[in-house]
């Protein structure tokens, strides 16, 4: 490797855009990033690097574990690539809604594979990082296999954390609400009204930043953070408390 070690590394699923993009550039100021996307990598930045292939691949996980670890010591692991693919139970075949809930899910579960056997072979603590989404609990209508497969990698990350826990490896998941992103700023281009029904949806009044998200993905992956395991921390300007109710007055 021609680059200097670090003192800390982390891996990144699906950072090379939107939400990852954010966490990648926030994690860089602490330590080297390794990210895993499929997509063209663009201008990366200092303290970054990519494999390239798919999140859901074992080989190629254990290659970004190994690449982490030769420019410093692998201690945080992302899970955030995601697949938008919607279906519903009258259109689809049980068979194609099953694929489509395991493209996401695979992803996570490979993730964490990757990282609790890598954090154990070096006898070290670490912290995992999933990103999952409101959906979890309170689905969108036509959005089944992704709400489905949130709901699971949230039961994966508190299994994660109660299996791991006594060899000190942590595991925390952040439930977003709408963030402001390229694909959601191409939705808003086609039809503007969605913005102010989405911000509507949010007690604060607006959809949230990746820059945002990325600071608290930080710091569940800091030692700030230390007694925090198997939590589920909503990133989501009060979506999930918030009931809209015709009854409701301003």
């Amino acid at each position: 490797m021609s680059e200097s070690r670090l003192g800390a590394s982390f891996v990144v699923t699906g950072g090379l855009g939107g939400v990852g993009r954010a966490i990648v550039d926030r994690l860089a100021v602490v330590g080297h990033v390794v990210v895993i996307d499929s997509g063209p990598p663009g201008d990366l930045p200092q303290r970054v690097s990519l494999v390239s292939g798919d999140a859901a691949d074992p080989e190629v996980a254990a290659e970004a574990a190994q690449r982490a670890e030769e420019v410093g010591e692998l201690v945080g692991w992302v899970n955030n690539a995601a697949v938008f693919r919607d279906a519903n139970l009258l259109e689809a075949t049980a068979g194609e809604v099953l694929e489509r809930i395991t493209a996401n899910l695979a992803m996570a579960v490979t993730g964490c594979h990757a990282a609790v056997r890598h954090f154990h072979a070096h006898s070290r603590r670490g912290a995992i990082v999933n990103v999952s989404s409101h959906q979890a609990q309170r689905p969108v209508r036509g959005a089944l296999p992704y709400a489905t497969a949130k709901a699971a990698i949230e039961g994966l990350t508190r299994a994660v954390a109660v299996d791991h826990g006594p060899i000190g490896i942590r595991a925390n998941a952040v439930a977003l609400g709408s963030i402001a992103t390229e694909r959601s700023d191409a939705l808003l281009a086609a039809r503007p009204e969605v913005g102010a029904q989405l911000a509507a949806l949010h007690p604060l009044g607006r959809a949230g930043t990746a820059t945002e998200v990325a600071e608290v993905v930080a710091f569940l992956l800091s030692d700030g953070s230390g007694f925090v395991s198997g939590a589920v921390i909503p990133v989501d300007g009060g979506r999930a408390a918030f009931g809209p109710d015709p009854e409701a007055t301003s």
